[in-house]
């Protein structure tokens, strides 16, 4: 009988991940909630996700596992449906631990002091919330609980602070109040669950940025992978996420080190995680910009390319009871990347690359996968989960043997990919 696993934001892309892994013969996917039921929505209400993907379950009759890839409210959901049907899994706690990012700080720095920036706490609705920060820009600023960069903005000036909260006071409740309603509505510490603070000030960190990916299996923490995060320029956005890391074999295992520390304080347990971090070399200084209790499903082609098998099946693994395989370097390629394709202002999509482009550079270049997130007519404004400062056309999948063809090849694809923008403002050309 085959194991009956149930997905929290099921869509296309990672099923077919999961189809192919070795472990599939043996499992069933099935959706808990769909990918549009948790993203691209109105509103996140969560009485009514958890109410659905409880009723899903029932009606199948039987549940040997639940996981999720995706951010809020998957991460959320994973523990509250584990712990009904007693299932393995973390707590609820931990997660939260890593996911609401002051309760997170403050157990980090317990362990890792010397790997944090300062932050605080703040309520955004307070007209004296700069004053009471006590620091001076430039600083970000992000809700206490986000996404993909959702209303991350970073403050040069009391008068642009007082200009992102107007804009941060318009959006904040989409996801504080479905965050705070889990919060409130399960067993945990009444000073998080009673915080009238929703956004969360850091100083700056910088450099090198990479994840480290890893897991928790029985109270032992293992790293298998570490990803650099390659920025557009001087910009905070991401161009591409690079497998495996550029960064020397010493820093690694810093980063390795630091994040058992933390994961180990927070107590998370049978689950898999990724730490962002940041490596300054001119202090020698590794960072900790933060922990998400999920494998990254933004690495999971990258992953595939070079092991043979995606890491899903950590995810897998761990969600059936069992411990992880080791991913072995079984893949086609040495070197592989998600490239995120983007623009930089706002305005209509008047044409997106033909399947003709797109076939011709799948025969090409074999392991090419497009991503696309927009459509012919629409408005970028109205893309789902854009960072604060630009607006992602795509993601591009590419492995190679070495670096110079990995961009190389890159660039050969953005020439024979048509997208046109009739810009709200042209561009200034520097």
């Amino acid at each position: 009988m085959k194991k009956q696993v149930f997905v929290i934001g099921l869509d296309n892309f990672n099923l077919q991940k999961l189809h192919r892994l070795a472990e599939a013969e043996e499992c069933d996917f099935l959706p808990a909630l769909n990918i549009d039921e948790i993203r691209g929505v109105s509103q996140l209400n969560m009485e009514e996700l958890i109410g659905k993907a409880l009723k899903r379950i029932d009606q199948n009759g039987r549940i040997d596992a639940i996981v999720s890839y995706y951010d809020f409210p998957g991460t959320t959901l994973v523990p509250v449906i584990a712990e009904k049907y007693r299932l393995p899994g973390p707590t609820l706690e931990s997660i939260m631990k890593c996911e609401h990012k002051f309760w997170s700080r403050l157990e980090q720095n317990k362990v890792i002091s010397h790997s944090l920036p300062q932050f605080r706490a703040f309520d955004p609705f307070d007209e004296r919330a700069y004053q009471k920060l006590e620091l001076i820009p430039p600083f970000w600023v992000k809700p206490i609980k986000s996404y993909r960069s959702f209303l991350a903005y970073k403050i040069n000036s009391e008068y642009q602070f007082n200009e992102v909260m107007e804009e941060v006071r318009k959006h904040i409740s989409f996801i504080s109040d479905p965050f705070n309603y889990i919060l409130k509505n399960f067993p945990l510490p009444r000073e998080f669950s009673n915080m009238e603070e929703t956004m969360i000030a850091e100083t700056p960190i910088n450099g090198h940025q990479c994840t480290v990916e890893g897991y928790v299996y029985d109270g032992e923490v293992v790293i298998y992978g570490i990803i650099d995060s390659v920025r557009e320029g001087e910009r905070s956005s991401f161009s591409r996420y690079e497998y495996p890391s550029s960064l020397p074999q010493e820093i690694q295992f810093r980063m390795a080190d630091i994040s058992r520390r933390a994961i180990t304080q927070i107590g998370l347990n049978n689950s898999p995680f990724n730490i962002e971090f940041f490596y300054n070399n001119t202090i020698n200084q590794n960072f900790l910009l933060e922990i998400n209790p999920r494998i990254s499903q933004a690495h999971t082609d990258i992953f595939e390319k070079v092991h043979g098998t995606s890491h899903h099946s950590i995810m897998l693994n761990l969600a059936l009871g069992r411990r992880p395989k080791a991913l072995e370097n079984k893949g086609p390629f040495k070197i592989a990347a998600n490239f995120m394709h983007r623009t930089f202002y706002p305005g209509k999509v008047i044409n997106i690359p033909s399947d003709k482009e797109i076939n011709q550079l799948q025969n090409k270049f074999p392991g090419f996968i497009i991503k696309n997130h927009v459509k012919n007519g629409m408005h970028l404004n109205d893309l789902y989960g854009q960072d604060s400062y630009s607006f992602e056309l795509a993601n591009i999948f590419l492995g190679a043997k070495s670096k110079e063809e990995l961009l190389d090849k890159y660039q050969y694809c953005i020439d024979h990919l048509t997208y046109e923008i009739e810009y709200d403002d042209l561009p200034i050309l520097q």
